[in-house]
């Protein structure tokens, strides 16, 4: 008779202000729910990746780029990952842009985590609307978001979204489908 194992996922997340590492958790328990030994963690308190099959690492965007640790752990990891099943998400404002020009520049992947995927090559890479909160941000900075199709601030994320690939990732690991009911945002 053959067992198969629970594939091992380790969910790392580096946020500034808590949005990724809201959607880290609820990847982890979506994954967890379908039958995963999956463990979150902060990227500066990352496990050893040796009994780790799949890694899933998100972070917020900051200046068109990773946040600085995420980063760090990435190049510092490089030839560890390699050997891996490793996802990327980021969480920024790009999926929450509207109209033309908004949409447009939402679908573009900032040069910086361009290049972090060329060294990776993830099974996957999806960005994702965080919250955005209107507090401390400069006139500039409010008025660029607005002519690039910012309608709104607050929570800006797309849990149906942040759902499909959890499924996606669920369904490449072969894990079985969860209850519907099992994990909510």
């Amino acid at each position: 008779m053959t067992t198969s194992s629970s594939p091992r996922i380790a969910v790392l997340y580096a946020t500034a202000q808590g949005s990724t590492r809201d959607i880290a958790e609820f990847l982890c328990d979506n994954l967890v729910a379908r039958g995963a030994t999956a463990a979150l963690h902060d990227i500066a308190h990352a496990p050893d990746l040796s009994t780790i099959d799949t890694v899933v690492i998100g972070s917020a965007i900051h200046d068109m780029d990773l946040l600085p640790e995420a980063t760090a752990y990435l190049r510092h990891n490089l030839n560890t990952l390699a050997g891996k099943d490793v996802w990327l998400f980021s969480v920024g404002l790009g999926p929450a842009l509207r109209g033309p020009l908004g949409r447009w520049a939402g679908r573009q992947v900032p040069r910086k985590i361009a290049a972090v995927l060329g060294m990776l090559h993830p099974h996957d890479y999806i960005p994702f609307a965080g919250r955005y909160e209107r507090e401390g941000v400069s006139w500039r900075a409010r008025t660029m978001y607005r002519m690039l199709g910012g309608a709104r601030y607050g929570d800006l994320r797309d849990w149906q979204a942040v759902r499909e690939w959890s499924t996606r990732i669920g369904d490449a690991l072969a894990l079985p489908h969860a209850p519907a009911s099992v994990v909510q945002p």
